[in-house]
């Protein structure tokens, strides 16, 4: 019995989501089971992929659609409520259930990587849906953070409050980016902050993986920091997702 899985966002051709999937259904033998992309010009048009995919058993979700697929859900795990963005959507019955991978899977790649939570801060560069993934896991983590973002009031600085404020880049050790500034094709993008205030005490995570080393990444390497992208946060969410849509 053939059951179809894909992504949905307004863009979807940089995700690597298809070939990984592609590849673990072919390890797996699983020749009925299919992964597409899906970008939709709205978050509404959701209605018609389901009307005209009745096959579909879950959705990995994308930008900008993290948090506006919310009220097109019959129910939402606790979790992804609380966090306020669902990046998977099991489909059963016609019913669709909400959920966040994104948040335990950034935790999980920065508790490797990141070496002494306590008594860091971090700031993070944006404050849609994945930036709120970012958000509850550096809470269950117990790092203080405070959010960047290009609106006034929407997070407690804007890129402009950094240029005024020196210290605020200063004062952090941990810098997180989860706009899609860099990400394939516009690989010439990157949040406007001063990278001249990186320095080797900082470690600087991009949540973008494709490409691998963004122009935010490069800039911030070459000043001594400590990088990593987003490809194990994708690998392991795409996991837990593949546990849900089989629970």
């Amino acid at each position: 019995m053939e059951k179809k899985f894909g992504l949905i966002g307004a863009t979807v051709s940089h995700s690597f989501s298809k070939s990984y999937f592609d590849e673990k259904f072919f390890r797996d033998g699983l020749r009925d089971y299919h992964y597409d992309l899906y970008p939709l010009g709205s978050v509404d048009e959701l209605k018609k992929l389901l009307k005209d995919n009745p096959d579909l058993c879950g959705l990995n979700v994308t930008i900008p659609y993290k948090e506006k697929v919310i009220k097109l859900l019959t129910d939402i795990d606790p979790a992804a409520k609380r966090i306020g963005a669902v990046n998977v959507i099991k489909i059963k019955d016609g019913k669709l259930k909400g959920f966040n991978t994104d948040s335990d899977a950034f935790r999980e790649t920065l508790e490797k990587w990141f070496p002494n939570p306590a008594g860091s801060k971090a700031l993070i560069l944006g404050t849609g849906g994945s930036s709120k993934a970012v958000q509850e896991a550096l809470k269950k983590l117990e790092v203080p953070f405070e959010t960047v973002s290009r609106e006034k009031d929407s997070g407690n600085y804007t890129y402009h409050d950094l240029e005024k404020n020196k210290k605020v880049l200063a004062g952090v050790n941990l810098v997180i980016n989860t706009t899609p500034l860099g990400m394939s094709p516009n690989t010439n993008e990157m949040p406007p902050i001063d990278y001249e205030q990186i320095s080797p005490s900082h470690f600087v995570y991009d949540l973008i993986y494709n490409p691998a080393r963004t122009m935010f990444l490069q800039k911030a390497e070459m000043r001594g920091a400590v990088v990593r992208n987003g490809l194990e946060m994708l690998h392991i969410q795409a996991e837990k997702a593949w546990a849900i849509w089989n629970n």
